[in-house]
């Protein structure tokens, strides 16, 4: 079994949670990011959250993966202040939701004094809510930027082990973990961090406080890039139990602070009925016949990954 810390599933189609499913995922964390195009007020903002937290976890039951999100106001549009304030006033409302496990992903995009405005104010909420955090480190300036984000959380009097710094790559890792936070590593087909070059770090730091995820949004990206740097993993001899602590037992610990996940969620998992509607609506198309099983009768097709 794996999990998905770092899916954007709204970006994704229902091939890619057929894919997942049966490749051994059995749940996703959806955290709250840039669209690709600026959302010009703030109640484009609401109707996106409002989705991640209720479609978007029903689209996901319809085929047997538990969908989990993480709400934040990301840094590209921290640097409207406008909308910015306008989400932070809505945030503490929709971080009270049921399936919200962190407040994220937040931090810095060009380091600008409003990104780092609106970073602090959610640290604070988290802090406040009992809530993890999920940091997005920047693309650039990133060795700088990642360690800037850990000396924040500190100034700001968050518990590192509560605190997942995600985007890692093998400039950052070691600072990371020294200071205590979880290291969240994204694997991408080009960039970011690959699988084989992910397979190098498990060697030399093992499982400890390491989370692997895809980060899979509407760029080209792999939703089923846990599996398989799960099977490259296990091909090149790194033990079982290190895989399956970045690749399951890991989100489940730093995740599970929030009291809103939990393995019973997918090992006694509701029925699957494709019949089922969400506010009048499907996800079946032209006639397809619906999937039913009973709890207990799921099977999953073995998939081969390459």
């Amino acid at each position: 079994m794996f999990i998905d810390p770092h899916a954007h599933m709204i970006s994704r189609t229902t091939d890619d949670y057929e894919a997942m499913a049966a490749a051994g995922i059995v749940a996703v964390i959806e955290p709250a990011f840039w669209l690709g195009q600026p959302r010009t007020f703030v109640g484009t903002y609401v109707d996106y959250l409002s989705t991640i937290i209720g479609f978007e976890r029903f689209r996901a039951g319809q085929f047997g993966i538990r969908h989990y999100c993480t709400v934040g106001l990301n840094s590209k549009e921290a640097n409207n202040e406008e909308l910015a304030e306008g989400v932070m006033e809505w945030l503490p409302r929709f971080a009270l939701k049921e399936g919200v496990v962190a407040i994220g992903e937040i931090g810095y995009d060009e380091q600008t004094p409003l990104e780092d405005k609106y970073f602090r104010a959610q640290l604070a909420l988290a802090k406040e809510l009992q809530l993890p955090v999920m940091v997005h480190t920047p693309h650039r300036d990133k060795k700088q930027g990642t360690s800037r984000s850990m000396d924040v959380c500190e100034e700001m009097g968050l518990d590192p082990s509560w605190v997942v710094i995600d985007h890692n790559n093998e400039e950052t890792v070691k600072e990371t973990l020294d200071r205590g936070f979880w290291a969240g590593f994204s694997i991408y087909p080009s960039t970011k961090m690959g699988t084989v070059r992910m397979v190098e770090l498990l060697k030399q730091y093992g499982s400890e406080r390491i989370i692997v995820d895809s980060a899979c949004d509407w760029g080209i990206s792999d939703p089923l890039a846990v599996a398989k740097t799960a099977m490259l993993a296990l091909k090149n001899g790194i033990p079982a139990e290190t895989v399956r602590k970045v690749t399951y037992a890991n989100t489940l610990e730093v995740y599970g602070k929030s009291g809103q996940i939990q393995e019973s969620d997918w090992l006694n998992p509701p029925e699957i009925d494709q019949r089922t509607l969400y506010e009048g609506n499907s996800i079946l198309r032209g006639g397809r016949e619906p999937r039913i099983e009973a709890p207990g009768a799921r099977s999953r097709d073995s998939l081969i990954i390459e």
